[in-house]
């Protein structure tokens, strides 16, 4: 039994890095050995040292939020409290943990006669009580700026190594004498910290803010860590830091638009998310689709050809593509009812956390119903008022 299984075990190792699937014809991983410099040809060893680093990116995360994030929240005056708590009733939790949220105008009624209260105030209790498991402003405010920071000094950091890249101004340098591009120190920690970055979000994505979007992030972050994988492991580094970029110059826009909306600097959230849109459609719905996926569909093809690996990787752009045109159809939802309510009044792509459209609009209160919260975690406010962004 135990040499059938090692034999297994060695079949199925053999498979996984079978030169056949991973490398183009007449080429061995044997080609890749003995190079002069410290880092020679991308490796697959190489990605065990991202797992230590993303729990580093982790730690940092958790400082930056503490010692950073926190107190620029409450310089722009969003208060570390929490929703107001409602009123302790053991009928009406067990209403709320064992039957429903939202009851209907049937059983507020019953539960009316029963506790003699006004239905108005039921629906009070229920809302604060909904209110209670989400998460405060300043929570959603922290997450956002370690992104945001993450973003824009990753991204400013992308643009200025690719500007001196021959492959930035001519994608067809992306194949040229491939599949021997020796690694360079700068692109080996561009490649290494965004993929150690996408690893932590993946783990931390069952811990953060639960999103509306969560199963499409989920699977976004597998195609995201799958894409900067594979084309490490076989070496397609180059068209894969035009990819990053690319992703990278949307993204910090949108984690500040989101900053600006939980501080409430409406007008400056409303111009951001009107360029974060207009970048959005263009890389993504332009860019993308005619720069990268021309290179790696129809440029490879013809410098390279085709091989197991190469198709694989192309299927995960795809996906990638597809996760881009919903997307913007989800932003040009936003941008239509902008359009008719004059506003911008809810993120489609929202970070509520299963409620229903009452509490996009609803006043978190400190006290009775009515008077609105400290820290207006929900408070129709100017443009955007009870909006929630999404990560992208």
């Amino acid at each position: 039994m135990a040499t059938a299984a090692a034999g297994a075990l060695g079949l199925l190792w053999g498979w996984l890095w079978s030169e056949r699937f991973w490398l183009p014809q007449n080429v061995s991983w044997a080609d890749f050995e003995g190079q002069g410099d410290d880092y020679g040809y991308p490796r697959a060893r190489h990605i065990l040292s991202v797992f230590p680093l993303a729990a580093g990116v982790f730690s940092v995360r958790l400082l930056f939020e503490r010692f950073i994030a926190k107190p620029c929240a409450l310089h722009v005056g969003i208060q570390d409290s929490g929703p107001y708590q409602a009123q302790p009733n053991a009928i009406l939790e067990k209403v709320f943990m064992s039957i429903t949220k939202y009851p209907d105008e049937k059983r507020l009624e019953g539960l009316s006669k029963q506790l003699d209260w006004d239905v108005r105030k039921i629906q009070c209790w229920f809302r604060h009580r909904r209110n209670q498991d989400k998460p405060p402003t300043l929570t959603k405010f922290c997450e956002s700026m370690w992104r945001f920071t993450f973003y824009l000094c990753i991204f400013c950091y992308g643009i200025r190594f690719l500007w001196s890249s021959p492959w930035f101004w001519d994608t067809r340098q992306c194949w040229h004498s491939y599949p021997y591009q020796p690694l360079t120190s700068g692109l080996y920690y561009y490649y290494i910290m965004e993929l150690a970055f996408y690893w932590s979000l993946m783990f931390s994505q069952f811990t953060d803010i639960k999103r509306k979007d969560f199963l499409i992030m989920f699977v976004h972050h597998l195609a995201t860590i799958g894409l900067i994988t594979f084309s490490y492991i076989n070496n397609m580094v180059r068209v894969g830091t035009l990819v990053l970029c690319l992703h990278d110059v949307s993204d910090f826009l949108l984690e500040a638009a989101k900053l600006a909306n939980y501080a409430k600097y409406q007008r400056l959230c409303d111009t951001l998310f009107v360029i974060f849109s207009a970048v959005f459609v263009v890389t993504r719905l332009g860019i993308y689709p005619f720069w990268i996926l021309n290179t790696t569909l129809f440029e490879s093809w013809e410098m390279i050809g085709p091989y197991p690996s190469w198709w694989l990787f192309n299927s995960l752009l795809l996906v990638l593509q597809v996760l881009h045109v919903i997307w913007s159809y989800l932003i040009a939802r936003i941008a239509f009812k902008a359009l008719i309510r004059g506003k911008v009044s809810k993120d489609d792509r929202s970070d509520v956390e299963s409620s229903s459209e009452e509490e996009d609009i609803t006043t978190s209160t400190k006290g009775p119903c009515g008077r609105s919260s400290s820290n207006g975690a929900n408070r129709v406010n100017g443009h955007m008022g009870g909006s929630y962004w999404a990560e992208e």
